[in-house]
């Protein structure tokens, strides 16, 4: 016996509905965040909203330069940035749609842009790292600008092809100016600060007695302290508003050209819910961006307190940070 037509058209539009919603119950992320460091989050997300999510892992400058140069054919919907530079060149790109302010009503201005187009889903602080068994707390510098001076030559270490020393270079440029940086470039090197490829390497430096102190970000020393109670490299912050307190954050933004747009939001609303925010504090050993954590507060609060006042849509001009660090031979 043949079906009825009409039962047949009613079972094809029941698939179509079936396969659209399930079409649209995706999102594309593209994530400057490491895989390991967000995909219990993003796996969470999939099994408490039913959405799906397809993540292109990548470098957070490589990534907004896709995004620029797909234009509104881009397949992303969300962009899940290591730092705030590259979310600022979206945002002066046009390529992300304004949030909805209420979203950052829990949040420090200073983590979200005035234009609402990105919002932070955590922080990082710079640092002075220094190992304590050798080093005299109390004559630790005040300022950044004081490791240019005698008793610190050849005793710090940094790494100026760094992303986050980068970042932090341009921070020096948009607070101090660019003829203070340059400067502040030159005495370092010609002071015999020591250039090393990363954070960690910084931090091994320290431990085998190489240097003395250390710029880097606060996590890897967190990170390496929860492993090691005993560990000898403990973190100093300078003066209040010294551009050596940089807070930079990893934060998402929407895609203007998104068709998934309510979905996105829904992700944004989830890194931003409580158990993500102490995921990010006591999982990855960044600071969170809510203030009401209870426990997080008075290291949220003292956090703030310390660093310089940027807005930090100032750190996408990486060009001529890049081209100030290869006039001063660093790269």
């Amino acid at each position: 016996m043949v079906p009825h037509k009409s039962i047949l058209f009613s079972g094809i539009l029941l698939f179509l509905f079936v396969f659209t919603e399930v079409a649209a119950a995706q999102l594309t992320v593209y994530s400057g965040r490491n895989r390991a460091l967000v995909e219990p989050l993003v796996n969470r997300f999939e099994a408490e909203t039913g959405i799906n999510v397809r993540i292109r892992y990548g470098g957070t400058t490589q990534l907004a330069v896709a995004i620029m140069e797909e234009g509104r054919r881009s397949p992303a919907d969300i962009f899940w940035s290591q730092d705030a530079g590259a979310l600022g060149a979206l945002h002066a790109n046009s390529s992300l749609m304004k949030l909805p302010e209420n979203l950052a009503d829990n949040l420090p201005p200073q983590f979200t842009n005035p234009d609402y187009t990105w919002i932070a889903t955590s922080g990082r602080a710079r640092v002075l790292a220094y190992d304590v068994n050798r080093t005299d707390v109390t004559a630790l510098p005040e300022s950044i600008f004081d490791l240019t001076k005698p008793e610190w030559r050849g005793k710090v270490g940094w790494a100026p092809s760094n992303a986050s020393f980068q970042s932090f270079v341009t921070a020096m440029r948009a607070t101090e100016g660019d003829e203070r940086t340059r400067e502040w470039l030159r005495q370092m090197k010609a002071n015999g600060a020591v250039a090393y490829n990363n954070n960690n390497s910084i931090l091994q430096a320290i431990e085998a007695g190489e240097v003395l102190v250390g710029l880097t970000n606060h996590y890897y020393i967190d990170r390496a302290k929860s492993a090691n109670p005993n560990y000898v490299i403990s973190s100093h912050s300078f003066e209040a508003g010294d551009v050596g307190n940089l807070i930079n954050v990893a934060g998402l933004g929407i895609l203007s050209s998104s068709n998934r747009q309510a979905e996105a939001l829904k992700f944004i609303e989830f890194m931003l819910q409580d158990f993500a925010q102490q995921f990010f504090m006591n999982e990855v050993f960044e600071y969170p961006v809510k203030i009401d954590l209870g426990e997080s507060d008075r290291m949220l609060e003292g956090m703030l307190e310390i660093t310089p006042d940027i807005n930090l849509d100032a750190l996408r001009d990486l060009d001529e940070t890049l081209r100030m660090l290869r006039q001063t031979d660093l790269l």
